[in-house]
């Protein structure tokens, strides 16, 4: 065995790659990638030099990242998930959220149509639309959690490439939600929806410390093995779908409310699982993503403008608050950061912890609704 196949020195390369990809995320410049996609670049880069194996030498300790990591990612991030606390968003935020929740699946569904992604990426569209419902109703823990169930992220080039132009497509939607209310107040005038603000704090709470970190491993293992337990016993069930669940379901609980770092975790796990990602990115198989790059970016671009169409549409007749229906909007398809984000620069202090709110709130949904549509399809 080479020492590039060590799994001991290919682990600590993909630490290191989530190092600077962090690093290289909070600069001006990489601040427009993010570290998710440049964890996968860097990556990407350091395995088509041979410095690390790649696809075509696949490592055990890759499929283990694939197989156990990436799941139990998942569940610490829906550790936060806290359903409860979402009386506070309000109605009218839930409201909007939810208009736009629906408006991500039938904006897929008629993309879907339009478009025919099939007729390029073959069996993988209907994976692929299963992954943007989720990414677009709660962000990139619904999108990881359909791509383990069907195996996608093993398919490196063609994943990176969705997270590639997800990333474009957020980008653009971001700038779209900042003039949306400028812009249709010139044709229809809105009236500011009083939603009462909260003193809560938003401050991190998720340090580390030696009580939380031994509780979070055992949880994570325990309810991999649960769940791998009753894909056996009701194998009609994704076992990512119970663990998901069941992740949801201990958030409510006060003793898990009393752990810290389940997000840290949960993320720095993501990035190891999307640095396996980027090292399956080998440059010989780039060319095969023209046309798909193309037929992705179309069917994505246009799956998304029909979710702002209709979320403006029926968000204008039902509260025509147009800075609430961008916030919300915001909320679906680049989760509650981006959203608390948009409130920040509206002014609107009331809404940032009801942006943070429902972006949870589509954390716990999206899922459901990415393998809905794979099921429709």
């Amino acid at each position: 065995m080479s020492f590039i196949e060590n799994p001991i020195y290919v682990l600590g390369v993909l630490c290191l790659m989530v190092i600077l990809s962090v690093y290289a995320g909070n600069t001006k410049f990489g601040e427009k990638f993010g570290a998710a996609l440049l964890v996968i670049i860097f990556t990407a880069v350091i395995a088509n030099l041979n410095l690390i194996p790649s696809a075509s030498n696949s490592i055990d300790l890759y499929s283990g990242i694939f197989t156990y990591l990436a799941p139990i990612s998942i569940f610490y991030l829906l550790l936060q998930v806290n359903l409860t606390s979402l009386k506070k968003a309000g109605a009218p935020m839930i409201i909007l959220f939810l208009i736009g929740s629906f408006a991500t699946t039938i904006g897929i569904l008629l993309s879907w149509y339009i478009v025919s992604p099939q007729n390029t990426l073959g069996a993988d569209a209907s994976t692929v639309a299963g992954m943007l419902t989720g990414t677009y109703t709660g962000g990139s823990v619904n999108f990881n959690a359909v791509a383990l169930e069907y195996d996608f992220q093993e398919k490196g080039i063609l994943y990176a490439g969705t997270i590639a132009v997800d990333n474009v497509v957020t980008t653009i939607w971001i700038i779209i939600t900042l003039t949306i209310p400028t812009l249709l107040r010139r044709f229809w005038m809105d009236k500011k929806v009083k939603v009462k603000e909260h003193k809560s704090s938003l401050s991190d709470i998720d340090q580390m410390d030696m009580r939380s970190f031994m509780w979070l491993i055992f949880l994570g293992v325990a309810a991999y093995y649960v769940s791998e337990l009753t894909a056996e016993l009701l194998p009609s069930i994704p076992s990512i779908l119970v663990l998901s669940t069941f992740g949801i379901l201990l958030a409510q609980t006060k003793f898990i409310k009393s752990l810290n770092g389940s997000h840290t975790l949960g993320l720095y796990l993501v990035y190891i699982f999307l640095a396996v990602i980027g090292a399956y990115c080998e440059i010989s198989s780039v060319i095969e993503l023209q046309q798909v790059g193309i037929t992705l970016l179309i069917f994505t671009s246009l799956a998304v403008f029909l979710h702002g169409t209709i979320s403006i549409i029926i968000g204008g007749l039902v509260y025509r608050d147009w800075e609430m229906v961008a916030i919300s909007s915001q909320a679906n398809v680049g989760g509650g950061t981006t959203a608390m984000a948009l409130a920040e620069t509206f002014n609107r202090k009331e809404l940032i912890l009801p942006a943070i709110l429902v972006g949870t709130l589509g954390n716990a949904i999206g899922t459901y609704l990415g393998f809905l549509v794979i099921g429709i399809l």
